[in-house]
């Protein structure tokens, strides 16, 4: 077949890139055309997504595809970022306001003023979905609660990739995948949970229809394809960047078969579960605290969100500030020059959750666990990120309970694969078989799907067949786990 080239905007909550990917049938290639930077904004004490920076840097991203392409053409293009964020829209679809981001301290106590009103079980019963104060519901409820002007005004509702997509071709809809973040989404009956949403007296007109991944949204608005010289059509990937991430995981589909694999999306956030083909909402489910989120293809993510490398990246921020610019270089090399098994923290006390001094935070939390308190930049790095080793064991521990069997392998994709301590940290403290890459597997997965709408791949199996062929991986074996034995116990005492 003739090469066919789809083109993936991966936005993450630190940084966004877009991708060609260039596909002859067999092997797919990626082209990066433009990166750009991403992150919180602080306005008046609150913190938001610069939108307009970031349609800036699409808007460029897209100008570059074009020019990469030449005379060649972009069969489709897709937006993929992280979940629960969102915009509105008013009369004459005004956008009100930048988006909050997921980390402003406006949802501080929601999820306790909702269990006032509907309890965590029936919540759980309606979305079965993990609670975490930063889901889309709290964010309404604290709105709704600080009588804000801008829920009274609101007419539409889209997710961050919805919002993106809406800019590119005037289309309003809601995506399944991102759609399910919410904790107001239905994975039972694909709908959302509006008798829910009425309990707690929030608004459910600003909904949109739920679309599926694969779902053609038409050309670009006629100034932007004028602009940007990019005449395509958006296609929607999963727009939830770790469904597209799952997409990506070069693993052997086995039809009817427990899988023997669970997948770790490792990037700020660290998402670690297993691909189920229904949703699973039960007693145990809630007590482990997992979420059902919308995969492709008609999948269940039943998985647990985790704070990952977001540790890492606040330290490395806060110690920028000072008269020397950290590098990821310099993480790696103190980290692994670092004594391991020292201290630990729990990665998802609430501390970590948004502290103005990261560093600080750790030390805090290993001195008042009565732990020694790390005494250099290393120290402190190893133990966020043993830490988190340690909690991939213990949420493989889950994993394997809900699976109901013994899982062999961890694939690791994302940004965090070049973390190597951290990979084979976590085939150290899990005893498994660690498989990392590829890097780019959020923007292999949208591009994938686009490719699956195209028809130009038959199915998700096949899918990932071509990602087998097209990436390399590196594979981790466990040694000393004795140590990380000994330790696990010390690290669950303060987890």
């Amino acid at each position: 077949m003739a090469e066919q080239n789809f083109l993936a905007i991966d936005m993450g909550a630190s940084s966004g890139r877009h991708l060609i990917g260039h596909f002859d049938g067999q092997k797919l290639r990626l082209e990066e055309v433009h990166r750009f930077e991403n992150g919180p904004i602080d306005m008046g004490g609150k913190l938001y997504w610069n939108l307009p920076g970031l349609w800036t840097s699409v808007r460029q991203g897209l100008s570059a595809a074009a020019v990469a392409v030449g005379r060649g053409t972009i069969a489709s293009v897709g937006v993929d970022t992280w979940g629960v964020d969102f915009g509105l829209l008013g009369r004459n679809d005004e956008l009100l306001g930048n988006p909050y981001h997921y980390r402003d301290g406006r949802t501080n106590g929601m999820l306790e003023k909702a269990f006032s009103v509907v309890g965590r079980e029936e919540i759980f019963r309606h979305t079965g979905l993990q609670f975490m104060q930063l889901n889309t519901l709290y964010q309404l409820l604290a709105m709704k609660l600080s009588k804000s002007p801008l829920l009274d005004a609101a007419e539409t509702l889209l997710f961050m990739p919805d919002l993106i997509h809406w800019l590119m071709t005037g289309v309003k809809c809601n995506e399944m995948t991102d759609a399910s973040t919410s904790q107001f989404y239905n994975p039972v009956t694909g709908t959302w949970a509006t008798e829910l949403l009425g309990k707690l007296n929030l608004p459910t007109h600003m909904l949109g229809n739920i679309t599926q991944p694969g779902t053609n949204l038409g050309p670009l608005r006629g100034a932007l394809a004028a602009e940007t010289g990019m005449k395509t059509h958006v296609v929607l990937p999963g727009t939830h960047d770790t469904a597209s991430a799952v997409l990506a995981v070069p693993a052997q589909s086995h039809p009817g078969k427990r899988p023997d694999w669970c997948y770790l999306s490792l990037g700020t956030w660290a998402l670690m579960g297993i691909e189920s083909p229904t949703p699973v909402i039960n007693d145990q489910v809630l007590q482990l605290n997992f979420t059902n989120e919308g995969g492709v293809g008609n999948t269940i993510r039943l998985l647990k969100n985790i704070t990952g490398l977001w540790l890492v990246q606040e330290c490395r921020r806060i110690w920028s500030q000072g008269d020397r610019a950290w590098t990821w270089a310099d993480i790696d090399r103190l980290s692994a020059a670092a004594k391991p098994l020292v201290s630990f923290i729990n990665p998802d006390a609430a501390g970590f959750m948004a502290p103005d001094n990261m560093p600080a935070a750790i030390l805090e939390f290993c001195l008042k666990s009565g732990q020694t308190v790390p005494t250099d930049e290393g120290a402190v790095l190893r133990c966020a990120m043993d830490s988190l080793a340690m909690k991939f064991r213990q949420v493989l521990g889950y994993c394997e309970t809900l699976a109901g069997g013994r899982i062999e392998t961890i694939h690791i994709v994302g940004g965090g694969t070049n973390n190597r301590l951290l990979c084979q940290s976590t085939a150290d403290a899990t005893g498994r078989r660690v498989v990392a890459g590829p890097v780019e597997a959020t923007a292999i997965g949208n591009i994938m799907m686009q490719a699956v709408a195209a028809r130009a791949v038959a199915s998700i199996a096949e899918a990932r067949e071509v990602v087998r062929r097209s990436f390399e991986v590196e594979e981790y074996e466990p040694r000393n786990t004795a140590a990380w034995d000994e330790a696990y116990t010390r690290f669950l005492k303060v987890a």
